[in-house]
């Protein structure tokens, strides 16, 4: 599934919104222009009919439907889908900057002001729709958008009230209280932050974030956050730096961190610096059993929510099945020829589409 295209422009206008509505008998959409202050509708062509239309896109967008919405700018021919009405898998990306340098981030950071981002994610969330089952905010750090990201979170709080919420966070800027409340007032109902924590030591989280002194803010972010009423999600991802500690990594959670409501093990997504990377960071998985099984096994018996994501069920040992979770995106999610015939595929998560650069040579179908 593609969620960016090239697109044929009948005018010339400003990068906008747009927003499908009703299709017509003939095949083409109303699309609403979202970036004005009184909508204006257009015609959105999917294909190659020879109806006329104001956008063209290719057969490539026919998955497309009523009641998603889209970037478009004419100037660059450019259109991305930023949001899909059937999906469970919308994701509002804020910002690409950063004020962390993780070595395996799959959406590096840049210095840029992208703030038109939020202007129009905060034109879209009035239009979404009311059964939204869930949303996830990420970047990028959000938090950097300071009031900003205060008025999307009340935005969805008006206007999406049954919506759950799930933001990326890094967690360093709730290390200041007064954010951490902000944040508290501002928020949904339903509103989960998950931040990583890559070590239960300072120098080795650190070293992973490229970051002095992130360790302890982070672990400040984590306690204000608790100390205000906003529900945690610690995340912890395992490669080649991160993976030998993962048993001291789960008692130093189930000591000093019982409050968080899930613990969450994950996998490499092979993107940007994970990719640039690679070599310092691949470790097949099966050779971290013993530590996942250790680590997973240590957190459940403490009474926290332990989940793995990322893995493929034939590399985990049975007793960690149970923990493993469908995790991966549909739109960027697939499985490899060798999961052909295996009984456990409808279970399984299956793979990053990024996954063809590098995968176990254990994968195999279980019968």
């Amino acid at each position: 599934m593609k969620l960016n295209d090239k697109a044929h422009f009948g005018f010339g206008a400003k990068a906008f919104i747009g927003l499908l509505e009703a299709r017509a008998a003939d095949g083409n959409y109303a699309l609403r222009n979202l970036s004005i202050d009184d909508p204006k509708r257009l015609t959105l062509r999917i294909g190659s009919s020879g109806s006329p239309a104001d956008v063209s896109l290719s057969e490539e967008m026919a998955y497309l439907r009523a009641g998603d919405m889209l970037r478009l700018n004419p100037q660059t021919n450019d259109i991305r889908v930023l949001y899909r009405g059937s999906s469970r898998h919308n994701f509002l990306f804020l910002t690409e900057r950063c004020n962390s340098r993780c070595l395996m981030c799959s959406q590096p950071p840049r210095s840029i002001d992208d703030s038109y981002l939020a202007d129009d994610i905060l034109r879209m969330i009035p239009w979404m729709a009311k059964d939204t089952r869930e949303l996830g905010i990420t970047g990028g750090e959000p938090t950097l958008l300071h009031d900003r990201l205060t008025a999307l979170l009340g935005a969805v709080k008006e206007h999406l009230p049954s919506t759950a919420l799930h933001m990326l966070s890094n967690g360093r800027l709730f290390s200041y209280l007064r954010y951490a409340e902000r944040v508290a007032e501002a928020k949904p109902a339903d509103f989960m932050v998950g931040v990583p924590l890559y070590a239960d030591t300072a120098s080795a989280h650190d070293f992973v974030v490229q970051a002095s002194g992130a360790f302890e803010e982070t672990l400040f972010g984590l306690l204000n956050l608790a100390r205000v009423g906003v529900r945690v999600e610690l995340r912890m991802v395992v490669h080649r730096h991160t993976y030998a500690r993962l048993p001291q990594f789960a008692q130093f959670v189930a000591r000093n961190l019982p409050f968080v409501d899930q613990v969450v093990i994950m996998g490499l997504e092979l993107m940007g610096y994970a990719r640039s990377n690679l070599d310092s960071l691949w470790i097949d998985p099966v050779e971290y059993q013993d530590e996942l099984e250790r680590c997973v096994h240590h957190l459940d018996q403490a009474g926290l929510n332990v989940f793995i994501y990322n893995h493929q069920l034939c590399l985990l040992r049975p007793s960690l099945r149970r923990f493993a979770k469908k995790s991966i995106s549909d739109w960027k999610n697939i499985y490899l020829p060798e999961c052909d015939g295996c009984t456990l595929k409808t279970e399984c998560g299956g793979f990053f589409a990024s996954a063809t650069l590098r995968h176990s040579s254990h994968i195999h179908s279980i019968r």
